[in-house]
This record gives C-alpha cells, sequence and structure tokens, in this order.
C-alpha cells in the first residue's frame, strides 16, 4: 500500500540538566529515518511541546539541521494560545523548509464555539501571509478540550486554498476517524493510534505521527502499509495508555535505546521509575531484539 503520508514518530524530547540534549534528539530521529520513517514530528504532544517555550523550541530545530538532519525531514508541532506565537513559530519553521507544521487549536478558553475557532486558525493563517503551506491540523479534543469539526476543516481548506494538507487525528475514535477519512479524501488524514491505524490506511489514511513510532518503527510501517492491525502493538498501546501516556512512551525509549536519560519527563510531567514499566517493557519481547546501543 502506498502512503501519502507515511509514519512519523513522534519524537519524544530528551532533557539534560533540565535543557533539551539535542545531540541525543538528533541520533534518535536519524535512527527512526534510517528504519524507514518517512519524517520525524518534534515538540508535539509527545514531544512535551507545550512544556518547550517558543525560543527553545527554535533554537532546538536549527541544531538539529546542523547536525544534519533535512529541514523537509521534519515535521514541526506548534501548540500556543496566543495567534502571535502560533504565527510567529510556524512561519519561522516553514521558511526554514519544514515538511509540515502540525498546529493545534488554542487550548486555554473553552469550550470554543466553531466560528471562534475558525477566526483563531484564520489571524494565525492571515499573519503567515505569502508563506503560509502543509499545515496538519491538530485534533487532539482530550488534550486542548476544542474539538476541530468538519465543518471548521472544510471551511479552513475553502478558504485557504492549498495551505491544509492534512488532519492529525488524535481522539481514538476509529468510526470518527473513518468518517473523516471518508468526507475529505483530498486531505492526509493521520491516526495518531496505533491500534487501529492498519485498518485506517486500508480505508484511505495517509499514515500517522505516533508515539510507538519511536520504539517499533518497523513493526509501525508494517503494519501501516499492509492495511492490517496488530495485536502486540493493540497490546503495548493498551499497557501504555494505563500510565502517564508520555512518560511512559519516554521509558520505552530509555530501554530501547539503552539510555535511562531518555526516561526523564520536563515538569510537570512525572518520570517513571522500572518497578512502573515493567509489563510495557516485557510487551517489546514478541517483537525480538530492540535494544540499540546508546550514540
Amino acid at each position: 500500500m502506498s502512503l501519502s503520508f507515511g509514519i512519523s514518530p513522534a519524537l519524544v524530547t530528551p532533557f539534560l540538566d533540565g535543557k533539551v540534549d539535542v545531540h541525543r534528539l538528533a541520533s534518535h530521529a536519524k535512527d527512526c529515518l534510517a528504519r524507514g520513517c518517512r519524517t520525524a514530528t518534534l515538540f508535539g504532544t509527545t514531544g512535551e511541546g507545550p512544556s518547550v517555550g517558543a525560543t527553545e523550541r527554535e533554537r532546538v530545530t536549527n541544531e538539529m539541521i546542523r547536525h544534519g538532519i533535512p529541514a523537509e525531514k521534519l515535521v514541526e508541532g506548534v501548540i500556543a494560545c496566543s495567534p502571535e506565537e502560533a504565527a510567529s513559530s510556524t512561519s519561522q519553521a516553514l521558511r526554514r523548509g519544514t515538511h509540515a507544521v502540525l498546529l493545534a487549536p488554542p487550548f486555554y478558553f473553552r469550550p470554543a464555539p466553531d466560528d471562534a475557532v475558525f477566526d483563531w486558525y484564520s489571524a494565525v493563517f492571515d499573519a503567515i501571509g505569502a508563506d503560509l503551506r502543509d499545515i496538519i491540523l491538530y485534533h487532539i479534543p482530550g488534550m486542548t478540550g476544542v474539538p476541530l469539526s468538519h465543518a471548521v476543516i472544510a471551511r479552513l481548506r475553502d478558504r485557504y486554498p492549498g495551505a491544509i494538507r492534512g488532519v492529525k487525528d488524535s481522539a481514538g475514535n476509529a468510526d470518527a476517524t473513518f468518517a473523516l477519512i471518508q468526507a475529505f479524501p483530498d486531505l492526509d488524514i493521520l491516526v495518531g493510534d496505533e491500534t487501529y491505524l492498519g485498518r485506517a490506511c486500508a480505508a484511505g489514511a495517509a499514515g500517522s505521527i505516533c508515539g510507538v513510532a519511536n520504539v517499533l518503527p518497523e513493526a509501525v510501517i508494517d503494519l501501516a502499509e499492509n492495511g492490517r492491525d496488530d495485536p502486540r502493538i493493540v497490546a503495548l498501546v493498551q499497557e501504555i495508555c494505563r500510565h502517564p501516556i508520555v512518560p511512559m512512551v519516554k521509558a520505552l525509549v530509555a530501554h530501547v535505546r539503552n539510555d535511562p536519560a531518555w526516561a526523564i519527563a520536563r515538569p510537570p510531567l512525572p518520570t517513571l521509575d522500572e518497578r512502573t514499566t515493567t509489563r510495557a517493557v516485557s510487551l517489546l519481547e514478541p517483537f525480538g531484539q530492540v535494544t540499540k546501543a546508546v550514540a
């Protein structure tokens, strides 16, 4: 199956002395790309994007490029409430040649009616101006509290022709994802929930930006390209979701990279201990040898 977007790991973010460790991050991104991922996504939810300020994101991304990762291999997450910050970060990403920008809706004042969500995105897009392109709308209402309705998506697509690349659906509702695929065959619908990613790609999804691709990129690519779900992935995701999700994914990356520094989360997220992660680690065993040496 040919996927127009493919698989992009929602990169977890390593910290060293409280700062983003670009050396570790670049090494991990290169490894994921070498193992078949089409792009790598910075500063999404799994990457603790809301905990990384605009200045730090800009510095880290530029350093990633200097570490040899082409800008066109990166998707940059922008999660901000103010149109000014969202427009500035998105503009910078697009000007340096990023593959796409994953842009979440504002998340503090809610509930937000459709007209207000549309107006917020319009303010951001109008501020970006002629550079506007390759926007992936980020539907993750469990975190933002602000869903992206079909009406808002359609209005933005029609108001800004060619600017909306796709929608990342991380609501975890398979029926709603299939409805989104059917409603917008002209957009790349990306599935954030790996438990039904195979079925969704068989139905027309374009790929995924997801956390498990940090740990098992080949397995995630395989299920997406073959259009069949993997019960081993389902079991792993279900276990991950029994705990704070981002710290658990970080703990699994620490295990497969044989480097405990990866498990450290930035407050307010907790860092999980080994006892908490034992079962999740055991669920990697059916995939064979997945441990990588520290780079």
